[in-house]
């Protein structure tokens, strides 16, 4: 099917704006487009065109995807970082997003503000992609979501559980895109850190269509029952200083093999997923000042977790760059693929 005319043209800020159908496909579209990929089949889907990739806040994962992505569909990415560009600073982000768009075919938004990433997409006339911001992260779902099908062979009526900080753009993302595709997401967090309702509502609109069970809550024990995947962030998002509140609200909720035998999930049935970075041992700058601050050496996840059998971050953080390859290719590229499954909601 001729996919530019369902996505051709259209910018990636939040999983919201698009159907279950059509979420449901990228994720499909990014594990077709990393068989080719695995079997050194060209793909250059865009060559010739330029990507601009604006960095607010730094990342391995996003930059390293979005590069090597770029460049395997035949693009030509640019990195321009937070001391590189003047956006918000000595220029707005209307006048920033005219003149992006009028030198680069697709814009890439790493930060902040969703406010920014929207204003992007509203003036610079090419699509814009939202690499995070502190209220979404829709890049990231499309990689996970590839990250469980492979595991399972499906997602649709799987169990997917949050552990950890619930108002995080993470669990906001894993939420929405959870109910838009029938798996059933729980947010395990103290009170103080459950998302906000209107997310919550968001999310149950979609799982009224798709059948997911959603629930929140601050039961460990009842929130991990049944899961067929635990998920962690870290406690302190990029930006946040209040080390001290995190480490006390979220110590009881580590994830460690305990948590994972509570699920009461056999064992091929059952993995563990981290968008990354994760605390897990002291061999980092922030490890060590928390082990000399509050005496631990592991926080949202044990090392013993971390390196068992049932992880898969190194799997995740792989399909980062097929995700993005296929949300660059889809809107940006104008182009006919056979071989992905059709736009269809029960497809999954």
């Amino acid at each position: 099917m001729a996919i530019n005319s369902v996505f051709q043209g259209r910018s990636f800020l939040a999983e919201k704006d698009f159907t279950s159908a059509e979420i449901q496909y990228l994720v499909d579209f990014g594990l077709h487009l990393k068989t080719l990929q695995k079997n050194h089949i060209p793909h250059r889907y865009l060559e010739g065109k330029n990507i601009a990739l604006l960095f607010e806040k730094t990342s391995t994962r996003t930059r390293s995807a979005f590069t090597t992505a770029a460049v395997e569909l035949g693009a030509h990415p640019e990195y321009l970082g937070a001391n590189d560009i003047q956006l918000g600073k000595k220029e707005s982000v209307e006048d920033t997003a005219i003149v992006l768009g009028s030198m680069f075919d697709g814009i890439e938004f790493r930060g902040f503000s969703q406010a920014d990433v929207e204003g992007l997409a509203k003036h610079s006339g090419v699509p814009v992609w939202n690499g995070l911001t502190d209220q979404w992260h829709p890049t990231q779902m499309i990689a996970d979501f590839m990250t469980v099908k492979e595991n399972f062979g499906h997602l649709r009526g799987l169990t997917l559980t949050f552990v950890g900080d619930g108002r995080n753009n993470m669990a906001n993302s894993l939420l929405v895109t959870g109910a838009m595709l029938g798996v059933n997401i729980h947010i395990v967090a103290p009170e103080e850190l459950h998302p906000t309702q209107e997310v919550v509502d968001l999310a149950n609109t979609f799982a009224k269509e798709t059948g997911a069970e959603l629930l929140v809550t601050a039961d460990i024990d009842a929130g991990v029952k049944g899961s067929n995947v635990i998920y962690t962030d870290v406690w302190v998002s990029m930006g946040e200083t209040d080390w001290e509140t995190r480490v006390k609200l979220l110590t009881p909720y580590q994830v460690n093999m305990a948590m994972l035998r509570k699920t009461g999930t056999p064992d091929d049935e059952l993995i563990f997923m981290h968008c990354l970075p994760a605390f897990h041992d002291v061999n980092t700058k922030y490890g060590q000042e928390v082990q000399a601050q509050y005496g631990i050496t592991e926080m949202e996840v044990t090392d013993e977790v971390f390196r068992s059998k049932f992880a898969r971050q190194w799997d995740e953080a792989e399909n980062r760059k097929h995700s993005i390859k296929a949300i660059m290719a889809a809107t940006l590229g104008n182009l006919f693929i056979p071989d992905v499954p059709a736009l269809e909601e029960n497809g999954n």
